[in-house]
């Protein structure tokens, strides 16, 4: 028969009620008493019950992560970060996929409110003013969007797509396509913008194409409109779409880089298998699951969040809703799939040299080749 509290209580001398706190609250205990508490609960095999101690605390110790599609790739490393975090911070995870449905977002938010201490919610694709109307029901923390009022980490994509474009207008590219990710995503919007940005400071033409599902699928079926649009290098959303625009394009007799250079952005372990390695954006999404975690649980004692389950907000002061936002960098990795463009073979004045990756540009460190991009590039 599984060990009790009471039994705890008995063998370690103390009341049930220091107990419960030593697993609830063990800030409150004296370290000597909570030392020989969680030593006898460990020789008698005790588990504290989660939902019962929920019911004392208002806490549940578990946290919801909501993420976009658990197909991609991009995914896994923040999931496995958050839920190390997590358990480090005594909490657990329930992992939920939208399948890039707003709706299907807005439906797990509710589902998820009275069973969670908080919400992770990823690249969601619902209106900022539903976020913010939903982080009034339970304290969200968003990853890879900004919303006004409430916190946020974020991975500058903004900063990689300019390096994306910078490195390819170096090479000597002047016609430029950028496959653009799904309809409502952030993310999405904040390449668009400094692609473009990037792209006039450079006097180069930016084509955007899109918007496009975020999967080598839709990276295949633009390879056609790739080649209308006579483009000589690619930015792409993200590493799948590119991979799947380097399939297509093979399709179609066109070479990587020898013809168009291809650039993606994430990174994923993918990107350096493909033949030729994929030049990419390394974003740092397990540094983003791990940041989410304490950013949501710095707060992890307020009143307030203890009354969202108790049947509504009180008008104390939610330390949550804050505009507190977390930017992390990314860089630029420069691999197989980029090479020189008709500009730099004819010459033109103002290319930069390939030779010199620059800050926030680095080769694949595991990638001979990639140590000397000149040669590449070639």
């Amino acid at each position: 028969m599984p060990a009790t509290i009471r039994d705890v209580a008995r063998a370690s001398g103390v009341h049930i009620s220091t107990v419960s706190r030593t697993f609830s609250a063990p800030h409150l205990v004296n370290p000597e008493t909570r030392n020989r508490v969680l030593a006898c609960a460990e020789h008698l095999g005790y588990r504290p019950n989660r939902a019962a101690r929920a019911l004392i605390t208002g806490r549940t110790h578990n946290i919801g992560l909501i993420i976009a599609d658990i197909a991609n790739p991009f995914f896994p490393p923040l999931i496995k970060a958050a839920e190390s975090q997590a358990r480090q911070r005594d909490y657990h995870i329930f992992i939920a996929d939208t399948s890039e449905d707003p709706a299907v977002e807005e439906d797990l938010v509710h589902a998820l409110a009275k069973q969670v201490d908080g919400v992770l919610l990823c690249s969601p694709r619902m209106s900022n003013s539903l976020i913010e109307q939903l982080s009034r029901e339970v304290p969200l923390v968003v990853i890879n969007r900004q919303v006004t009022g409430l916190p946020a980490v974020v991975m500058d994509v903004g900063q990689g797509a300019r390096l994306a474009v910078e490195h390819l207008t170096g090479l000597g590219h002047r016609e430029l396509a950028l496959l653009g990710g799904p309809r409502g995503s952030w993310t999405n919007r904040e390449i668009r913008r400094a692609a473009t940005a990037a792209a006039r400071a450079a006097d180069a033409t930016l084509t955007v194409l899109g918007p496009n599902p975020p999967t080598e699928g839709g990276g295949v079926a633009m390879a056609e409109q790739v080649r209308r649009a006579g483009a000589t290098a690619v930015l792409a959303y993200n590493d799948l779409m590119a991979i799947g625009l380097m399939e297509g394009l093979d399709s179609l007799g066109l070479r990587v880089p020898q013809d168009i250079s291809v650039v993606g952005i994430d990174d994923i372990a993918l990107s350096r298998l493909t033949r030729p390695k994929l030049t990419t954006v390394a974003t740092p999404t397990a540094a983003a699951g791990r940041t989410a975690v304490d950013m949501l649980l710095q707060h992890d004692g307020s009143s307030s969040a203890r009354a969202g389950r108790g049947g509504g907000r009180t008008g104390t002061t939610d330390d949550r809703r804050t505009t507190a936002q977390v930017t992390l960098q990314t860089e630029l990795v420069i691999r197989d799939s980029t090479g020189v463009g008709p500009a730099a073979t004819a010459g033109r004045s103002g290319a930069a040299t390939p030779a010199d990756p620059g800050p926030n540009r680095h080769p694949d460190p595991g990638d001979a080749t990639a140590a000397t991009p000149e040669v590449v590039a070639s």
